[in-house]
């Protein structure tokens, strides 16, 4: 015969494992989402391919959205306040050239990158010695002014954390004209595909080889496959514009838009020493 007290906790230890299975569903659910998104926000990271992870661009800049798409489907735009300056006076770059430039770095010399952005400065080491026609890319490509009055486009804020500039044209399709080799996708620094704080790497079309002059700096450790050249640090300064870029938001409210910041490198320089 079940005693009172035997029947108790029968019904406690039946309540326990439902509530296990439920959150065991609910993990479960919740790391498909992760996967899913994180899968789509690195799409974000193709340039060129101009996809964002709730829509495509067309030609002309603009998201296209399915005609028999529902209206909760469309994330409701959100706009917080500006954090950042006025930019400076200018206008993007409009040039491109028709093959890499002539490989003129050292590779045993230092080199570094600064962004003076209207949100403030982002100071890079960049590592010429693994990633030289990357680093000669960039040297070349701030010596042409080709970076200066050009807005970091993309913010994302969910699965992978990463803010996207390099595009004159203000709309990830953008480049020099030319591309260059990937490098360093072996880089120690990549342990379990995850692409730490404080990296900047190069932003592709998804395939080898495809870099321009688009890349990413990563505000917070994201996972990511080793298929984009990581080709330098950024400094403890860079670091907290980053923090006021990403605190800021974008404006879509689903994780990936344009960032409610005016985040636009003034200019770009690149030094040797």
């Amino acid at each position: 015969m079940v005693t009172n007290d035997q029947r108790r906790r029968q019904l406690a230890r039946e309540k326990f494992e439902r509530q296990q299975q439920r959150r065991e569903a609910a993990r479960r659910k919740a790391r498909r989402r992760n996967a899913v998104v994180a899968a789509g926000l690195a799409a974000v990271l193709a340039a060129g391919a101009g996809a964002y992870a709730a829509g495509a661009f067309s030609g002309d800049g603009k998201k296209n959205v399915s005609a028999d798409a529902s209206p909760d489907a469309v994330p409701t735009p959100k706009k917080g306040p500006d954090p950042c300056a006025k930019p400076a006076p200018g206008s993007p770059s409009a040039k491109t050239w028709k093959s890499e430039p002539e490989m003129t770095v050292d590779k045993s010399a230092s080199y570094a990158m600064d962004l003076k952005t209207t949100c403030g400065t982002i100071d890079v080491k960049l590592d010429a010695a693994n990633t030289p026609h990357t680093v000669n890319s960039f040297d070349f490509l701030a010596k042409e002014g080709f970076f200066d009055h050009s807005k970091c486009h993309r913010l994302t804020t969910a699965g992978i954390y990463v803010l996207q500039c390099g595009d004159p044209k203000g709309t990830g399709m953008g480049g020099p004209g030319y591309t260059i080799e990937d490098e360093n996708l072996k880089d120690s620094r990549l342990k379990g595909n995850v692409y730490p704080a404080g990296t900047i790497a190069m932003a592709n079309t998804g395939q080898p080889h495809t870099g321009g002059s688009q890349f990413f700096l990563v505000y917070q450790d994201s996972q990511l496959p080793p298929q984009y050249t990581p080709f330098g640090t950024i400094g403890a300064e860079g670091m907290k514009t980053l923090k006021k870029i990403a605190d800021a938001g974008e404006v879509s409210g689903a994780g990936d838009g344009a960032p409610n910041a005016t985040v636009v490198i003034d200019k770009a320089t690149v030094t040797k020493s």
